[in-house]
């Protein structure tokens, strides 16, 4: 995989001009997003990785393949920081994710050892709302115990009301997990795709009519 950062945004003005399918990384702050990407792309420091939550605050573009976008937003629920700033970041990411058109999947990473939280739910209500597909990573699956973690996988399935084939159990640390998670990714790549094809070719159909 040949993956490069593109570029950092705060306005609408600063999204990079691409035709490219968007793959958003969503998640908690300190659910281990930077990791996930990191260890999905085979990059050590592709996306920031510290220890303080809450670190992301921009929207980060990176290149995969020339084929598609991954983005890393900025991670959600961390109480310390200002009020300012979560307003401006609220701002942020809703006008990313109603008006950028590009995006054909969100990448929602919950922590496996706790299930979908609150703000995890509020998320992933707001990605189903706009009729962006969603897949949903369990993050750091080697803080359990290898014979619980099938029941963690089905518990977060039954909490989110959606079948196990959409639950994908990774842990960065062991750098597993990822590989059907990137199968999956790929798919619907290749279907947006697709669906972008026949629109240009019904466009242009229209056009010479």
């Amino acid at each position: 995989m040949i993956s490069e950062f593109v570029i950092s945004a705060v306005e609408k003005e600063q999204w990079p001009e691409s035709d490219l399918p968007e793959v958003v990384v969503v998640g908690r702050s300190n659910v281990g997003k930077s990791s996930f990407i990191n260890a999905l792309t085979n990059k050590k420091k592709l996306a920031y990785v510290g220890n303080t939550p809450g670190k992301t605050r921009l929207i980060n573009f990176f290149k995969i393949d020339d084929t598609w976008m991954l983005v890393d937003v900025p991670g959600y629920g961390y109480a310390k920081m200002s009020k300012q700033m979560l307003i401006k970041m609220g701002k942020m990411m809703d006008t990313y994710f109603n008006q950028r058109e590009q995006i054909c999947c969100v990448v929602q990473l919950v922590d496996a050892r706790h299930g979908a939280t609150h703000d995890d739910l509020d998320m992933i209500e707001m990605i189903q709302s706009l009729g962006i597909q969603i897949v949903i990573v369990a993050t750091k699956v080697d803080k359990i115990p290898k014979t619980k973690r099938v029941r963690a996988l089905k518990d977060i399935s039954q909490q989110l009301h959606l079948p196990m084939k959409n639950i994908f159990g990774i842990s960065s640390t062991e750098k597993t997990g990822f590989e059907p998670v990137l199968e999956r990714i790929n798919e619907i790549v290749e279907q947006a795709k697709k669906i972008v094809c026949s629109f240009i070719i019904m466009h242009d159909n229209r056009l010479r009519m």
